[in-house]
């Protein structure tokens, strides 16, 4: 299940584990991003709190937590090589892996039909 938050973050579901990142939107929006700053593994978070932080050439932005829960797992690749995020933002760019703490609260996040609409 695909799911977006109007931050421009989105969340890849699968069981009670969201895979989350940037949209391809926000990354445009941002530009070439320099720094990545990720969460610890094992932080927990509430829905709309800091989890990340990026910079680009452009401005600094935060990235938000969609869902209360505990990061699990980090991407170290998009540390090392910020560029994976403005080259596959929905793929490979991926930011961290959060245990949703209600996985029910992700139905009230927007659907991808939604969330085109939001930035049309």
């Amino acid at each position: 299940m695909l799911k977006f938050t109007a931050e421009h973050e989105w969340l890849k579901i699968d069981g009670d584990v969201a895979t989350v990142g940037i949209t391809t939107h926000a990354a445009e929006q941002l530009g070439d991003l320099v720094f990545v700053e990720l969460p610890e593994v094992g932080s927990t978070h509430s829905k709309g709190g800091d989890a990340a932080t990026v910079e680009s050439v452009k401005a600094a932005s935060d990235v938000y937590c969609p869902l209360d829960g505990e990061i699990v797992e980090v991407n170290q690749a998009i540390v090392d090589d910020p560029s994976l995020v403005n080259s596959d933002p929905q793929g490979a760019g991926w930011f961290f892996k959060l245990k949703l703490n209600n996985k029910a609260d992700a139905e009230a996040l927007l659907d991808e039909a939604a969330y085109k609409e939001l930035v049309g």
